[in-house]
């Protein structure tokens, strides 16, 4: 098993992430030669290097982390405990004297992770407009796509994982939503509601949590599909230590047109039907308990007004860049192409 997440200094990205995606350290060991560790790939380290435009084709020179944190096989498994606790790490190498990989401990080791005690809150109050006509009798998040309510596909991708926690805003027919997910018992889940009379927005809605989370806790759109894994997004939040994390996604957007680079009135460049990238916020985020002190009960507020305010705060956030399939279902083709790319996305879920 050791020798399955080991990887030379000259490996690509991409041979590290199907590493970190097939097994379940999720992680990567760079090594030399003589099984030296020089380094650490982490899910959270491919995505903060392709934020900065490090390829799938680049080597992992360009993304590991060359100071990993390291244990002697003499340290005793309180101390390994103890460091994991302290660095807020998941993965930790064994080495000998001679800096040689010997094992792996993981948090596994010490903790059932079966099941995480972190909420997830799902936005389902959603008037659903530019989906009308199918949005007049059935609230957007219980619309179908691949067989089954597009909600209960998010609901069992979190369950999945190892989340069962849910609170869900509900406005907009949310008989509908109440009756199909009870208290979420057939679903391997406990779901609570939060029920809006007036629209709150997305953000504003979290006021009327009853109980505060005691630990980061997931706000995300109703109207999404991804197979994102939520555990890395954690995970990624706390190595980040941010108030607030937001998931974003890369879209590109093309221009029909041949666009031209001055400098003053000198024409210097022509690039022809050119292809702009921009990170889009994803509606799927990570929150930390104290964020809730920013949303005043009975006021709107949607997220992107939140992470302003936290941003001209001077508050830490931080952006989990999407590498998986994920689709907002907002328009009819949408859903048209959601329902075409369920049965290869989700195979078999």
């Amino acid at each position: 098993m050791l020798d399955s997440i080991l990887l030379p200094e000259d490996a690509l990205v991409r041979d590290a992430l199907t590493q970190i995606d097939a097994g379940s350290s999720q992680l990567a060991i760079i090594v030399d030669a003589e099984r030296r560790v020089i380094g650490v790939v982490t899910d959270g380290d491919v995505r903060r290097g392709l934020l900065a435009g490090v390829t799938l084709d680049d080597t992992v020179e360009k993304i590991m982390n060359r100071s990993p944190k390291l244990v002697s096989v003499d340290v005793s498994d309180d101390e390994i405990q103890a460091l994991m606790r302290r660095e807020v790490i998941h993965q930790v190498p064994i080495v000998d004297r001679e800096g040689r990989i010997v094992a792996l401990r993981t948090i596994d080791t010490f903790v059932a992770a079966d099941r995480l005690e972190n909420k997830v809150v799902l936005m389902a109050g959603g008037l659903g407009k530019r989906l009308r006509p199918l949005t007049e009798t059935v609230p957007k998040p219980m619309l179908p796509v691949g067989g089954r309510p597009l909600l209960e596909t998010l609901v069992q991708s979190f369950v999945d994982q190892g989340f069962y926690r849910f609170e869900f805003s509900v406005n907009y027919r949310a008989e509908a939503i109440e009756a199909h997910f009870g208290d979420g018992y057939r679903f391997g889940a406990e779901i609570g509601y939060l029920r809006e009379t007036d629209a709150l927005g997305t953000a504003g809605s979290l006021s009327l949590m009853k109980n505060r989370p005691e630990s980061p806790f997931f706000v995300m759109n109703g109207d999404i599909l991804t197979s994102i894994n939520f555990r890395h997004m954690l995970d990624f939040h706390r190595e980040s230590r941010a108030s607030a994390t937001m998931a974003v996604f890369e879209k590109g957007f093309d221009i029909p047109y041949g666009v031209v680079d001055l400098e003053g009135d000198r024409l210097v460049a022509i690039r022809e039907k050119p292809t702009h990238n921009f990170f889009i916020s994803a509606g799927i985020y990570v929150l930390e308990p104290g964020v809730l002190d920013r949303i005043e009960a009975g006021k709107i507020l949607d997220m992107p007004d939140l992470f302003s305010r936290m941003i001209e705060s001077g508050e830490t956030i931080s952006a989990f860049p999407i590498r998986e399939y994920w689709r907002d279902i907002g328009q009819h083709q949408d859903l048209d192409r959601a329902e075409e790319d369920f049965p290869q996305v989700f195979a078999g879920r």
